[in-house]
């Protein structure tokens, strides 16, 4: 198991979704030339796609887990509404630097904020509210992340995780490997925690929605 989607099917969708401006071209170009697992940069469809839930969300304070490269902070960064603000956590220096260079030379310098070092360290000094999270980072830490923000959550606010099918690893009862265990516990906890709505989608590598229930009417 290696794709959760026909590659054809999903170079159609890609082909006619906007591409990537100037500058998120160039921070997967440098991305794929200098850094060691380059498959772990989140892409054009699914930058788009966080693009668009933070420019109709409209968050102040975007938090992410797992900043790599900087390509999901940059894609996020373009839907901000005025004021708003992400800050990423990121565990590699390595990375961070990378990170921060493309940052830096991208129209968002002022509004994305790299913090670095374990990200449950981080978030201990984080007082938020978080109006949008996303996590992206280490697998056996997801269950870990996640509670760490739910109390941090602004009223009406999401989480957003990602690998979440794990190119369809999760379903393969062989694997036993602790990355795909800790997402099929991720997977399984949040599903049936009564504190939590959810949503999983087959986008890219597998993404799943989360919000606190009672967030709305209908959830009463």
């Amino acid at each position: 198991m290696t794709d959760i989607a026909d590659p054809v099917l999903e170079g159609y969708a890609a082909a006619h979704t906007t591409p990537p401006p100037a500058h998120l071209a160039t921070v997967a170009e440098q991305t794929r030339a200098t850094l060691d697992f380059p498959n772990m940069m989140v892409g054009a469809l699914e930058g788009r796609f966080l693009e668009f839930l933070v420019h109709a969300l409209r968050p102040r304070l975007v938090l992410e887990i797992g900043t790599y490269s900087g390509y999901s902070s940059l894609s996020m960064a373009a839907g901000l509404p005025p004021g708003g603000r992400i800050v990423t956590c990121e565990l590699s220096p390595v990375h961070a630097a990378a990170a921060r260079a493309h940052i830096a030379a991208s129209p968002y310098a002022e509004r994305i904020e790299v913090l670095e070092g374990p990200a449950l360290e981080s978030l201990a000094r984080l007082g938020g509210p978080f109006d949008f999270v996303f996590i992206d980072a280490d697998k056996p830490n997801y269950l870990a992340y996640l509670e760490a923000v739910l109390d941090k959550l602004a009223p009406g606010g999401i989480v957003v995780a990602d690998n979440t099918l794990w190119r369809g690893r999760v379903l393969d009862d062989d694997d036993q490997s602790p990355d795909t265990r800790a997402i099929r516990a991720f997977n399984d906890t949040v599903a049936a925690d009564p504190r939590l709505v959810c949503v999983q989608l087959t986008v890219r590598d597998g993404v799943t929605l989360i919000r606190r229930a009672g967030d709305v009417p209908g959830d009463a």
